[in-house]
C-alpha cells in the first residue's frame, strides 16, 4: 500500500490544478560529503542518530543532513521527516520513512532506495529502474509544492490590493514591496514590510509619513517651548503637515539609500532652522526671517554675537534636543520602521494632490473670523509683524513668506485714513496747553514745504495711498526754538546697547550732566524695532520707523541708493558743513553703502586705526575713548562740522570676560553694591563716559563746546539683560520668563524708558520736557532747532518741542501717547493721568489712533522702495 502524503506544516495546500513550485535553495558552495561524513563517517555518530530517531522527539541539524520527527526541514534543496520524507543533497534518514541518498536511501519499516541497490528490512528491493521512478515522483512533489516567482508576484498584488493596492497600482508594486538585495538590513536578512495591512501602507509610505509627522512635531513643541498661544494651532498644524507632503517628493524616486539621506538632510535642516529661530529670540528678543537671518549673520560672520550665541546654546540646550529629536528617530530607527524604496513616478501625482488638498484647508483655517489687532489672514498676505507670523502661522510658514516675497513682492494693506480727520479734534479738546509768555512774537507757522504730488499721482497703488496720507497728516509747527542752534558744529552718538537707568551722579558725572543740564526729555522711549541696531540706527537718522520685516530698511537704502533727503548730512551738507561717520568695528548691516547713503563720508574697519591686542588681533569690543581718540583730530577744526559715532563698548555679552571693555574698568565698579552682572554691564557703560568726558574736554580747549550741538540716544536698551536694568532701576518689569524673550504682552513697558541728550554749552538752564517721545522724534527736533527747511509730514515722528501730540509706537504695535497707553493684545486702553477722553470720544481716538500707527509704520516701505522722496521732490 502506497503511503499516504501529509500538506507540510506551516504551509497552505495548494489550490487544486494550480502548478505550484517553491523555491529551491542552492547550494553549489557547499561539500556533498559533509552529509556522508555525518551519517556514516563517523560510526558512534550513525549509531547515536539511529537511536534518536525512532524516538520522534528530537532532531540533530548537520551540515547535508536533516533529520525531525513529525516537522519538516530543508536543507540544500531536500527536506525530511519522521514519518514524511527527509531529503539531503549528501543523506537524509527517518525513522519509519524513507532516507534518500544520491548513493543509498535507506529506511527502517520501509524502503532502502540505491542508485545501484535497494534494501529494505523485511521489506522489497528496488531496482535502479525503480529508483529513477521514485525520484521522478518526488520530483513531481516537489514541484507540486512550489510556487513560481510570477505566482509569488501574483500573491503580492493580491494581498496588497486593500488601501495601499488602491493608491498605487499592481504594475508598481513589484518597486515597493519586491525582495532585492537592497531591502536587506546590517546582518543580511531581509527586512520584511509588517504583516498587518495598516501598518504595511505605513512601513511602505515612509518619507510621505515621517516629514509631515516631524514638521508639526517642530511646530508643536516649538510654540509650547517659547510659550506662544496654542490657540492658532489648527493654522500652523495644517501649514506644517503640507509642507511635509510636498517635501516628500524629494525622498520618494532615488534608490533607498539615497531616500533615506534625503529624508535626513530634509529633517535636519528644518531642525535647525527652528532652532535659529530660538537663538535669534533669545539673543536678539525677535524671531528672524530666513534673508534677513542670512544676510546679518554673512555679513559680520557672527563675530559680534559669538559670545551671545554660545550663552545661547548652553541655556538651550534641552530645546536643542527638542529640535533635533526627529532627526535622532530618524537616524536610529528609520530604516527599521520605514521604507525608503523608490516609488512609481505615479506615487508622485497622488502627493502633489493630497499636499494642495491640505494647504486648502490650511488657507481655510487662515480666512476663519479670528478676532485681533492681527489675525492669520492679515498676517499671511504681509511680509511684516515676524513674532506674530511665527505665533500664528508657525515658522514654516513664516520662512515660506519670506522667500515669496522676497521673489515677487508683498502687497501693502489697505489702510483708510478716514478715522484720522476726527483726530485733530479729538487731541485739541482733550488738550491742557500751558500759557507761553514771549517778549517777542513767535513763529507758530506749519514746518511744510510746497509740494506738487501731482508728479507722483499715478506710479501705482501704494505711492496713491501714500499721497492720500501725507495730505491728510498733520503738520507739526515752528515755535520758540526753531533755529536755536543754527550754524552749530554737530555731535551726534548712537550709544550700544545704552540705558538711563545706568546713569548716576557719582559714577557717571558727564552723562549725568547732559542728561540733566540740556533740554530734559522725561518720557523718552526707545522700543526694541527689528533688526534691533540696525533698526535703531535707522529711528534715529532717518525719522521714519523701520520696516518689521525683510528687507532691513537701512540695508535696503543703501543698496537701492534711496534718496533720503532730510538727514542731518544730507541736508547740512548744503550748507558747507564737513560730515563724517565712524564705527569702531567691520562693516555690519551694510553701512559701507546706506551711510554714505545718508551723507556721512563713511569710515569703519580698516579706514580707522582700531585698538589692538598685544598679539595683534582687534579688541572686541573697541574703546569708545580710543574712537574719540582717534578721530577728533581729524574734524575738529574743521567747521563747521557734522560728525556721527556709532559705539561699539556697550554691546552685549558683558559677563565670562566677553567684553573687553568691562574686564577692562572692574576697578571702578568693584566697591558698588550691585550683583556681578551689574556690575560688568556698568563697567562697559562706562567706557562710553570716559569718551564724553575726553569729547566735551577737547571741545572746551577748542573754544567750540558753546558752538557744537551734542546730541546723544541709544540704539537699544540691553536687551539681553533685563534683569540688570531691573536692579538698576529699583522695580520689576514683569515676570522672569516673560522678559527672558521680551514678551511685550505682559512686560511692564518702562523697560524702554531711556535717556536722550541734547545738550550745549551754551544752554543757560535746562529745559524740561514732558512729552512722550521717541527715537523716530529725533531728527525732526533737531531740523527744527537748526533751523533746517524740510517738511514735518514726510516723517513718521514730530517735533518734540513743538505742540504737536507725542507718540510712542512699540514693535508689536502697542502704543503710548500723551493721553495713554493703548496695550494691542489685551485691546485695552489705560488713560493717563489728567486725560479728559471718556466714553465715545474714547473709543473714537483709540480707533483714529491705531488707523495712525498702522500709517506711520507702512510709509516706511513704501518710501524706501519707490524712491518716494526723489520723485516728489525732484
Amino acid at each position: 500500500m502506497e503511503e499516504q502524503k501529509r500538506p507540510v506544516q506551516g504551509r497552505r495546500p495548494a489550490p487544486k490544478g494550480q502548478d505550484l513550485k517553491w523555491p529551491t535553495l542552492h547550494t553549489e558552495n557547499r561539500k556533498k560529503t559533509t552529509g556522508q561524513q555525518t551519517a556514516s563517517g563517523n560510526p558512534e555518530r550513525r549509531r547515536a542518530s539511529s537511536q534518536a530517531a525512532p524516538g520522534g522527539g528530537s532532531r540533530r541539524p548537520s551540515s547535508g543532513t536533516a533529520q525531525g520527527t513529525g516537522s519538516r526541514r530543508v536543507s540544500s534543496g531536500t527536506a525530511s521527516s519522521a514519518g514524511s520524507r527527509r531529503v539531503s543533497s549528501g543523506t537524509a534518514s527517518s525513522a519509519g520513512s524513507r532516507r534518500v541518498s544520491s548513493a543509498q536511501t535507506q529506511n527502517a519499516g520501509s524502503r532502502r532506495v540505491s542508485s545501484g541497490t535497494a534494501s529494505s528490512a523485511g521489506s522489497r528491493r528496488v531496482s535502479s529502474a525503480q529508483a529513477k521512478n521514485a525520484d521522478s515522483r518526488r520530483s513531481a512533489g516537489s514541484a507540486s509544492r512550489s510556487v513560481s516567482p510570477e505566482s509569488r508576484t501574483s500573491q503580492n498584488r493580491r494581498r496588497n490590493s486593500g488601501v495601499f493596492g488602491q493608491i498605487i497600482p499592481g504594475s508598481a508594486l513589484k518597486h515597493l514591496g519586491k525582495d532585492s538585495q537592497s531591502s536587506r538590513n546590517s546582518s543580511g536578512a531581509r527586512r520584511r514590510p509588517p504583516a498587518q495591512p495598516v501598518a504595511r501602507v505605513l512601513f511602505l509610505l515612509g518619507p510621505l509619513l515621517f516629514l509631515p509627522l516631524a514638521f508639526v512635531y517642530l511646530e508643536l513643541i516649538f510654540h509650547i517651548y517659547m510659550g506662544l498661544s496654542l490657540k492658532y494651532l489648527p493654522v500652523y498644524f495644517f501649514f506644517a503637515l503640507a509642507a511635509g507632503v510636498f517635501l516628500s517628493l524629494l525622498a520618494s524616486f532615488f534608490k533607498q539609500k539615497v531616500n533615506f539621506i534625503i529624508t535626513c538632510v530634509i529633517t535636519g535642516i528644518f531642525s535647525l532652522l527652528f532652532y535659529i529661530e530660538i537663538l535669534c529670540k533669545f539673543i536678539l528678543q525677535q524671531y528672524f526671517q530666513l534673508l534677513s537671518t542670512a544676510g546679518t549673520a554673512a555679513n559680520n560672520k557672527l563675530t559680534d554675537y559669538a559670545g551671545a550665541i554660545l550663552e545661547g546654546i548652553l541655556k538651550n540646550l534641552h530645546g536643542l534636543v527638542l529640535m533635533f529629536l526627529p532627526l535622532i528617530f530618524l537616524l536610529v530607527f528609520g530604516r527599521k520602521l520605514l521604507s525608503f524604496r523608490p516609488k512609481p513616478l505615479v506615487f508622485g501625482g497622488f502627493t502633489l494632490v493630497l499636499t494642495l488638498v491640505i494647504h486648502l484647508v490650511a488657507l481655510l483655517m487662515v480666512h476663519l473670523p479670528w478676532s485681533g489687532d492681527f489675525t492669520p489672514k492679515t498676517l499671511y498676505a504681509t511680509d511684516t509683524n515676524v513674532d506674530d507670523q511665527v505665533e500664528q502661522l508657525g515658522v514654516i510658514t513664516m520662512l515660506r513668506l519670506d522667500i515669496k516675497h522676497s521673489i515677487f513682492g508683498a502687497s501693502s494693506p489697505t489702510i483708510s485714513t478716514d478715522a484720522l480727520d476726527q483726530l485733530d479734534q479729538l487731541n485739541d479738546a482733550a488738550a491742557t496747553p500751558e500759557p507761553t509768555v514771549t517778549d517777542t512774537p513767535v513763529d507758530t507757522s506749519p514746518n511744510v514745504m510746497e509740494l506738487d504730488f501731482s508728479k507722483v499721482e499715478n506710479i501705482n497703488d501704494d505711492v496713491t495711498w501714500l499721497n492720500e496720507y501725507i495730505q491728510s497728516a498733520s503738520s507739526s509747527n515752528k515755535n520758540k526754538y526753531t533755529g536755536m542752534f543754527e550754524g552749530y558744529n554737530v555731535i551726534f552718538i548712537t550709544a550700544e546697547g545704552f540705558s538711563g537707568y545706568a546713569i548716576s551722579e557719582e559714577l557717571t558725572p558727564t552723562l549725568y550732566k547732559l542728561t540733566h543740564e540740556g533740554f530734559v526729555f522725561n518720557n523718552f522711549y526707545s522700543a526694541l524695532h527689528y533688526t534691533s541696531t540696525s533698526g535703531g540706527e535707522f529711528q534715529n537718522l532717518t525719522g521714519l520707523y523701520p520696516k518689521a520685516g525683510n528687507p532691513i530698511s537701512m540695508t535696503r537704502t543703501g543698496e537701492l541708493g534711496t534718496y533720503l533727503p532730510f538727514t542731518l548730512a544730507n541736508e547740512l551738507n548744503g550748507q558747507n558743513y564737513t560730515s563724517v561717520g565712524y564705527h569702531f568695528n567691520g562693516n555690519m548691516y551694510g553701512r559701507d553703502l546706506s551711510h554714505p547713503n545718508l551723507g556721512y563720508n563713511w569710515k569703519q574697519g580698516d579706514d580707522v586705526d582700531m585698538e589692538k591686542t598685544q598679539s595683534g588681533k582687534n579688541v572686541w569690543p573697541q574703546s569708545d575713548l580710543h574712537m574719540v581718540e582717534a578721530t577728533i583730530d581729524e574734524y575738529i577744526n574743521q567747521q563747521p562740522f557734522n560728525i556721527y559715532y556709532m559705539t561699539i563698548s556697550g554691546h552685549m555679552p558683558y559677563t565670562g570676560g566677553g567684553n573687553a571693555m568691562a574686564v577692562r574698568n572692574q576697578d571702578v565698579v568693584a566697591n558698588l553694591p550691585y550683583s556681578q552682572e551689574t556690575k560688568d554691564y556698568l563697567a562697559a557703560t562706562y567706557e562710553l563716559e570716559k569718551g564724553l568726558t575726553y569729547l566735551i574736554q577737547r571741545l572746551e580747549e577748542a573754544g567750540i563746546a558753546d558752538k557744537t550741538l551734542l546730541v546723544m540716544a541709544p540704539d537699544h536698551i540691553p536687551y539681553f539683560d533685563i534683569p540688570v536694568l531691573e536692579e538698576l532701576a529699583g522695580q520689576t518689569f514683569g515676570k522672569s520668563e516673560d522678559f527672558q524673550y521680551l514678551k511685550e504682552s505682559s512686560i511692564n513697558f518702562d523697560v524702554y524708558r531711556n535717556s536722550l541728550i541734547i545738550w550745549s554749552a551754551s544752554m543757560e538752564e535746562p529745559v524740561n520736557v514732558d512729552k512722550v517721545c521717541c527715537q523716530v522724534d529725533i531728527l525732526p527736533t533737531l531740523l527744527n532747532l537748526l533751523g533746517v527747511e524740510y517738511d514735518s509730514r514726510l516723517m513718521a515722528g514730530t517735533d518734540i518741542l513743538s505742540d504737536s501730540p507725542g507718540l510712542v509706537v512699540f514693535s508689536s504695535n502697542s502704543w503710548m501717547s500723551d493721553h495713554g497707553f493703548y496695550n494691542r493684545f489685551t485691546k485695552e486702553f489705560t488713560p493717563a493721568a489728567g486725560s479728559t477722553l471718556t466714553g465715545v470720544d474714547q473709543e473714537n481716538y483709540v480707533s483714529a489712533m491705531k488707523t495712525l500707527v498702522s500709517c506711520k509704520i507702512q510709509m516706511t516701505p513704501i518710501i524706501i522702495e519707490n524712491d518716494y522722496y526723489r520723485k516728489l521732490l525732484g
